[in-house]
């Protein structure tokens, strides 16, 4: 695909998700009337950040949108949306602590607004299971995780396109090293025995998922 075309393909949807009001709603949904504003300001202005290039408002926006599909099957549907608002909070690509600066920046904000310590603690460890580094135990945690990873199983234009956007996040690691560690990170994924939690992500999104890493792998393996 041309990068230039690659550049302006964005998702359909507009950022309702994403405003004041979807914010609140998750506040809404966790006990609190009140969202905090400059919190809001100040996770929108981080997804904003000029190095990013996927993990974005747009990636929020496609995260929120897919909870929005499955929330009842959600144990706590307002903590996962809680956790996604926060899961990118921090990403920066040559750090290897954003889930945990990400968790831990969620803390503070739900523990200073009242939130019961169980609930700030099921919202750190979901935050924290977007390391992806294992299979996640909870229920929610699956939910979010597969949530996350939904972009796997997009149609293989978008796929593409998200390919590109990573890449262009880690545009200072040297092409032959970046291609190497993509190819093995991907393969990790296809090594599992599903990549997906769920019953109905697996069932959307694993055939795509799979053909989509095979294809991105044999690219960066030539």
């Amino acid at each position: 695909m041309n990068k230039a075309l690659a550049k302006d393909i964005v998702h359909p949807a507009i950022f309702v998700a994403t405003d004041f009001a979807g914010w609140s709603r998750a506040w809404t949904g966790l006990g609190v009337p009140s969202a905090p504003k400059k919190v809001f300001d100040d996770l929108l202005s981080s997804y904003g950040e000029a190095h990013r290039a996927y993990h974005t408002r747009q990636h929020l926006e496609d995260c929120l949108a897919s909870l929005d599909e499955v929330r009842e099957q959600c144990d706590h549907a307002d903590e996962v949306a809680m956790a996604l608002w926060f899961h990118d909070a921090i990403y920066k690509p040559r750090r290897s602590d954003n889930e945990a600066a990400s968790a831990d920046w969620l803390a503070r904000v739900v523990r200073e607004a009242g939130i019961a310590e169980s609930s700030v603690t099921r919202m750190h460890a979901l935050v924290m299971a977007t390391r992806h580094t294992a299979t996640a135990d909870e229920h929610d945690a699956k939910m979010l995780v597969d949530i996350d990873l939904s972009i796997l199983g997009a149609p293989a234009e978008r796929f593409d396109v998200y390919e590109m956007q990573v890449r262009r996040e880690y545009r200072w690691v040297p092409g032959p090293i970046y291609r190497a560690r993509r190819a093995d990170i991907l393969q990790g994924f296809l090594d599992r025995g599903a990549i997906y939690a769920t019953p109905s992500f697996r069932a959307r999104f694993e055939e795509a998922a799979r053909e989509n890493m095979l294809r991105s792998i044999s690219r960066l393996r030539r």
